[in-house]
């Protein structure tokens, strides 16, 4: 275990006294983290695949970008290998027809520190947006922001969707109760969003694991934090390391149809 120090300083009628408070901080080794969320667009012809790896630091600090030995993602049955290459540290890009991304399942595999990590992934469908408008009702007080989404779950499959409000606030759904219905409901910001202010929302096909992983992660994190994030507790995704079961990665890989609306705010 780690320890924090902190110094609390008391004053009682005049007299200080100074007392050192113990906190004993979790700690965790350091991880590989792959954000591996491919966002399909129907509309393109190409889709361009960003995948980024970062290692997990101590509790308190931020990700840092990861430079690892391959990324790779396999076609096919694992017939055709497509290498990624590093735009930035951490980033890794290619462009793939989105032909081959709605084909069948897709293996991507990363190489790290001579140990091989893979998540398998197929196309999720998802759904156009119906209606995406500001609204002037509040929860709990003023200082809230209301818009309205409604979209029409396609009939005769089970759903799960993805939403992404932006500013890395995040939303998942179940058709159990609205299958093949147009379903609306309103989403609050926490804060009230500035006049002029731009969001960018889309709503995401995925499949009932990365639904699942999603709701952990938005319930640990209060719905404030990404997908790719570490929170407060370990949440593990669908990348397996096939070397040493036990050094797992965080983070996960899917490849989710998307439609997206853009909103200016009031």
């Amino acid at each position: 275990m780690k320890y924090i120090y902190l110094i609390l300083v008391v004053s009682l009628v005049a007299i200080g006294c100074e007392d050192v408070i113990e906190v004993e901080v979790p700690t965790e080794q350091s991880r590989l983290v792959i954000d591996g969320l491919i966002r399909v667009s129907d509309t393109d012809t190409n889709t361009d695949l960003v995948i980024k790896t970062s290692l997990s630091n101590s509790f308190f600090d931020n990700l840092a970008p990861l430079t690892v030995t391959s990324v790779l993602l396999k076609t096919n049955n694992n017939t055709t290998e497509i290498s990624l290459s590093e735009a930035q540290t951490g980033t890794y890009t290619t462009t793939l027809s989105t032909v081959i991304l709605k084909e069948g399942p897709i293996t991507l595999s990363i190489v790290y520190n001579n140990e091989t990590y893979e998540g398998i992934s197929t196309f999720t469908s998802s759904t156009p947006i119906d209606k995406l408008v500001q609204g002037e009702q509040t929860l709990f007080d003023d200082d809230e922001t209301e818009i309205i989404i409604a979209y029409t779950d396609n009939l005769n499959t089970e759903n799960f969707y993805l939403f992404d409000f932006d500013f890395n606030e995040f939303l998942v759904s179940e058709d159990t109760f609205y299958e093949g219905k147009q379903f609306e409901f309103s989403y609050f910001y926490d804060s009230d969003l500035e006049a002029g202010r731009t969001a960018h929302v889309s709503i995401l096909g995925v499949d009932e694991t990365f639904y699942n992983y999603m709701n952990q992660i938005i319930s640990q994190s209060g719905g404030s934090q990404g997908p790719f994030q570490t929170p407060a507790g370990t949440v593990r995704g669908n990348i397996i390391n096939t070397t040493s079961f036990e050094n797992y990665a965080l983070g996960y890989f899917s490849i989710s149809e998307t439609f997206t609306q853009t909103i200016t705010i009031e």
